[in-house]
Formats: structure tokens, C-alpha cells, sequence
């Protein structure tokens, strides 16, 4: 096992830390590389375990970058695949044969014989034998040479959900509820879901001689440190890799954020006390000794490794009262500036007044779920404020809602006056029934839906937007192609995206950006659109507006800011609370996570005030994006 650092110490399995998941996947990719080269020399096949979802996804489009550019053949590798859902047959779109197929093997030279993966469809009787027959082809050809792994909400790999045992062999398994959440936009709704999946149990998995787990966004972040840090546990199956001879983690810093050595310096060695660590510290002393920032003493530092930290910038009394300013001055009501106002110690500057405002949905329900409140208080203090949908969101859209939208039009038109006016209506209605008839519980809707299910959602923003003051005109639905030609998991953003975005920005020109997505998955849809905002940045850098511009990180869903990362927090009124709830309600679908919004809002409030600050009974949190 290699040698850890003294930062390293909490760590229970080599961990390395990437700027970012395309580098990580870069690294790894090599590594297999070689790993095939080195088998090809000694006249034997490479055996890889393969992972799906979208964290591996920037990892086999390297693996693919490496077959057609550099010449690396896959026609002597043997896969295995870690899971599969039960009751989907391969050419399901959401069957993990299928995922397979289109993220990596229809693009590189691998024999069709060489690929393996757990049956969805073996009859039920047969699911043991059929089990026990994938062990014993596994050890047939040698055991796994590298497994690749991601990790669940749920702590699992593979589909060991809480509960697994460490000896525990491939096997059918029933879903757990927050891994069934996870996948409900795949589904177009939790209930379409499948309960069970076929899945490598945790020995079967640690019989591999190399495991690699990779894990992108703060979403992981506690997950993985549960796994690295905690103890061994069949709650959190991925800790077992902890009892694993030559198991590694490569994580962005999204991920990373939990662990010791990033959360905690100072309990590892010296700490860099840079203005944002001197706040993390003193917020999690707070919050570790139950008191108010104001009321802690020269005790409370020492007994919690903070004794540098006091000697270099203490008095504790003095050092309590910076902290508490500092914090106290990141809450306004005024999150376009206060106009007319001393800007010294207010988080946006006064002038220009009125700002024109763009906030960024990445799916048309993530500013009003992430910002409702702010949006709000925007136009009331006269604003010009934008709402721009990135994506129109129809793939999160249940068969259901078009179903309904499609009888009503159609009950609508069988009632009117003069039923020959809505002949094309009735010819549309009853062509999405039938579309909806023809593909299924599962299959994967034809254009005219998707443009059904965006026209539902778009109605739906429109309302929410009316609901918070936001006029219909100032609502902008920008249908950026990577959405339109993808799916979740498997989005691709082109120049074409860049272009779609730089041209929002050229033609607004804005004084304030809004947008969420810096933390989440890079493969998700709020990550890719932040992605592309950065790079549509970088392309008006030469313009007047590009450079006074700033801009605003909300969380939609992603875990929330913690106080000592927020630079703006705007309080909410029990009044606009509502407002914002009221909002949230106009949408149709949407996850538990979403609908907790207003909840979320309210814990923020309950953070500021165990701090010692002016107890609210909401806050919107916001953190300032610092540019490269």
C-alpha cells in the first residue's frame, strides 16, 4: 500500500484528489492502457469490470479517444459488468446493456463475445443458477484485473445497498428508496422505476486484484469520506474497499470536501488561515461547541486543535467579533445592491440601478426551486429580471401529464361550439395518444412528444415566473441542443451550445448573472450548463459588460451552501416564503428533494441564528464565483 502523508491520516484508502473529472479520467484511462498493452506482450486477455451511470461516463470517452486516435485495440479484453436492472431487456434506453453499447462498446473494436453482463430478463426461477453461472465465468477467465466503481446516495457499489455483506455474491437485490429517487428522471418518474436489480455482490466485487472508485460534485462528497474514513459497515457497502489490498479513489474537489484533510486542516497539520479557512474553522467550532460565535473563548480554541489559528490572529474576543461582522455582512435584502448606499460592506455594489438581472435555469424548475425567493425581491425592488431556461426539461416530464394534456385538448375540442375549428387540434391530440400508446411504458418518446411534454413545462415556468412577478416576456426558453439531442447520463455539449449561450449573454447584457450547477455532477445537466457559461464568458471577455458582470452560484439540487461559504444570504419574509412554495407547486414533476425547497430555505435561517445572527424565518444562501 502506497505511503500516506500526515494529511492523509483519517484516510483509510489511497485517495487522490483531481482538479476535475476529465483529468481524472485521463489518469485512469492511461492506466488501463497499459494494463492492455502489458496482457497483449504476455499473450493474455485484460479482464475489466465496468460501472455505469454517469460518473464513468468522461472515463470511456477517453477509453474511446484512445482506440481511435491512438490505436489502442480492445479485441483481447474481457468485460464483466457490475449490475443490471431486473425486468428491462437489453434494448430497453434505460437498461444498462444498452447504456453500455452506446457510451463505449459500439465504438471501439471489442468482440461482442467478450462482453458480459448480468441477464434483466432471466425468469425468475432461474435468477439463482443464472447468478451463480456469471461467478463461475468471472473466475473461468482469471478474476477481474481492474474493477471500476462509482457510489451511490446510499454509500452502495454495484446495487449493494445498505444492508449488503461483505462475503456477499452476485445476486438479485431490491432497490433502495433513495437510489430509486436517483434514477427517476432516467424514468420519467420515481414509480416508473424497476424495484430490483441483478448485481456483483461486495466479495464478488473485492475479488478483483485492482479497484478503482471514481466520484464527481459535492453530492458524493459525504459518501465517499463515510467510505474512506468511517468504519467498515454493511451500511455503506463502498467501505469495504477499505479492506482491499490495492483499492484507490480518485475524486474531483467536489467530492473531496468531506474529508479530514480538506474539511478539517488544522486537525492534520498547519493550517493556511486564508480568510475563507479562518470562517470554516470558526463556523465549525460554533457549531461543534453549540455556542454563538461571539460567545467563544480562549478554551473552546484549544480544545478543538484551533490554538494556531488563536495565537495567530486572537485575542479570541477580537477574533470573534471579525468573524461575526464578516458574516453579518453577507445578509441583505438588497441582493441587487442597495441603490444610493454605501457599498463598502454589502455583498453587490449599488450601481448601475436598476441591474438587469439573468437567471439561469438549468431545467425550467431550478431557479424557483433554488432562488424563488430572491427572484421575488428582485422585481420588487425594480429590477429587470430574466428568467432563462436553458433546456425545456422534457425528459423529466411523466407520460402521464402528457397523456392528460392530450385527452383534455381532446374532451376540449369534442365539446366546443364549432368542433370543425379544432380539427388540427384534435389531429394532434390524437396522434401524441397514439404515440404514447405505440412506445410504451419505456420507450423513448418520438419528437412531437417531447415537444408536447416541453410545451407543458414551458406553461408551467411561465406560471411559477407569474407566480414570483416575473412578466411572461421576460421568460426565456433557450432549448440548447445538447438537451435536445440526448438523454440523462448521456448529454454532449458542442461549440453549438457555446455559441447558443454566448449569444444570450451578447444579447442581454447583463449586470448580474444568476445560475446554478459549479458543485454538481459534471455529467448532469446543471453541470454541463455552468460549463458552458464559464466558456461563454470567456468568449464576450473582450465586452464591456463581460468584465462588470457579476455572478451568483445558487444550489438547486445540490447539497446546500454552508455558512462559511456563503457571500450573499437573503432573508425571506414568511410572506415570500410562501410566495416561493406557492410557485414550486405549479410544477407537475417533481423530486422529493425539489419539493423540500422551501424546508431547505428554512434550515439555512436556523444555521445563521445557532451562529448568534438575527433569526429569519428563511435565507436564500449564494456564493460569488470567482473567476480563474
Amino acid at each position: 500500500m502506497p505511503i500516506r502523508s500526515h494529511a492523509e491520516i483519517y484516510e483509510k484508502v489511497p485517495t487522490s484528489i483531481f482538479p476535475d473529472s476529465a483529468t481524472a479520467a485521463r489518469t485512469l484511462a492511461q492506466e488501463v492502457k497499459q494494463l492492455i498493452e502489458a496482457k497483449n506482450q504476455a499473450g493474455k486477455p485484460a479482464v475489466l469490470g465496468m460501472a455505469t451511470g454517469s460518473t464513468p461516463v468522461p472515463f470511456y470517452r477517453e477509453l474511446i479517444r484512445l482506440h481511435k486516435e491512438e490505436g489502442l485495440s480492445f479485441k483481447k479484453v474481457i468485460t464483466f459488468n457490475l449490475d443490471e436492472y431486473y425486468g428491462l431487456s437489453g434494448d430497453h434506453p434505460e437498461s444498462y446493456a444498452r447504456f453500455m453499447a452506446e457510451q463505449l462498446f459500439d465504438h471501439i473494436d471489442i468482440p461482442k463475445a467478450n462482453i458480459n453482463l448480468p441477464s434483466g430478463t432471466v425468469p425468475g426461477d432461474q435468477v439463482f443458477v443464472h447468478c451463480r453461472q456469471y461467478e463461475e465465468k468471472i473466475q473461468s477467465v482469471g478474476g477481474i484485473d481492474l474493477q471500476i466503481l462509482g457510489i451511490g446516495r446510499t454509500g452502495h457499489i454495484g446495487f449493494n445497498e445498505p444492508g449488503s455483506s461483505r462475503d456477499s455474491l452476485t445476486r438479485r437485490i431490491t432497490l433502495d428508496r433513495v437510489t430509486r429517487q436517483d434514477a427517476a428522471s432516467d424514468f420519467r418518474g420515481e414509480q416508473n422505476v424497476p424495484h430490483f436489480a441483478i448485481t456483483m455482490g461486495v466479495g464478488t466485487i473485492l475479488r478483483a486484484k485492482k479497484l478503482v472508485l471514481m466520484a464527481w460534485g459535492d453530492n458524493k462528497a459525504t459518501m465517499v469520506a463515510k467510505a474512506i474514513e468511517g468504519p467498515m459497515t454493511e451500511a455503506v457497502s463502498a467501505s469495504f474497499l477499505q479492506d482491499h489490498p490495492d483499492a484507490r479513489f480518485f475524486i474531483d474537489n467536489g467530492a473531496s470536501r468531506e474529508l479530514t484533510r480538506i474539511k478539517l486542516p488544522w486537525l492534520v497539520g498547519p493550517a493556511s488561515w486564508t480568510p475563507r479557512e479562518t470562517r470554516r474553522a470558526m463556523v465549525w467550532q460554533a457549531f461543534k461547541t453549540k455556542r454563538p460565535i461571539l460567545k467563544l473563548i480562549d478554551e473552546d480554541y484549544n480544545e478543538h486543535g484551533l490554538s494556531d489559528l488563536l495565537s495567530e490572529q486572537g485575542p479570541a474576543y477580537q477574533l470573534n467579533i471579525r468573524i461575526f461582522n464578516q458574516l453579518q455582512h453577507t445578509i441583505t435584502g438588497w441582493p441587487g445592491g442597495k441603490p444610493d448606499e454605501d457599498d463598502t460592506y454589502r455583498p453587490e455594489r449599488a450601481r448601475p440601478y436598476p441591474k438587469r438581472c439573468l437567471v439561469f435555469s438549468a431545467e425550467p424548475q431550478d431557479a424557483v426551486v433554488g432562488m424563488g425567493g430572491t427572484i421575488d425581491r428582485l422585481i420588487e425592488q425594480g429590477h429587470d429580471v430574466r428568467l432563462i431556461s436553458l433546456t425545456s426539461g422534457s425528459l423529466r416530464v411523466p407520460d402521464s401529464e402528457a397523456d392528460k394534456f392530450a385527452g383534455t385538448l381532446l374532451e376540449l375540442a369534442s365539446n366546443a361550439v364549432h368542433p370543425e375549428v379544432w380539427s388540427p387540434q384534435v389531429e394532434y391530440a390524437r396522434e401524441a395518444l397514439a404515440l404514447l400508446e405505440e412506445k410504451g411504458e419505456f420507450g423513448e418518446d418520438p419528437p412531437l412528444l417531447r415537444q408536447l411534454k416541453a410545451l407543458i413545462l414551458r406553461g408551467e415556468l411561465r406560471d411559477a415566473a407569474h407566480t414570483l412577478g416575473v412578466s411572461a416576456e421576460h421568460v426565456v426558453f433557450a432549448d440548447l441542443p445538447f438537451y435536445e439531442e440526448g438523454r440523462y447520463r448521456r448529454f454532449k455539449s458542442t461549440q453549438a451550445d457555446i455559441d447558443a449561450m454566448t449569444r444570450l449573454l451578447q444579447d442581454h447584457k447583463p449586470h448580474q448573472i444568476y445560475i446554478t450547477g459549479d458543485s454538481a455532477d459534471p455529467s448532469s445537466v446543471a453541470g454541463i450548463c455552468f460549463r458552458l457559461l464559464v466558456a461563454a464568458l470567456q468568449a464576450c471577455a473582450g465586452e464591456e459588460f463581460a468584465g462588470s458582470c457579476s455572478v451568483w452560484l445558487y444550489r438547486g439540487k445540490e447539497r446546500p451552501l454552508e455558512p462559511h461559504e456563503i457571500d450573499m444570504a437573503i432573508p425571506m419574509s414568511p410572506l415570500q416564503l410562501e410566495r416561493k412554495a406557492n410557485a414550486i407547486s405549479r410544477y407537475g414533476a417533481l423530486s422529493s428533494l425539489e419539493k423540500e425547497a422551501p424546508e431547505t430555505s428554512r434550515e439555512n435561517a436556523r444555521l445563521y441564528d445557532s451562529l448568534g445572527l438575527a433569526e429569519y424565518e428563511a435565507i436564500e444562501s449564494f456564493q460569488r464565483w470567482r473567476r480563474a
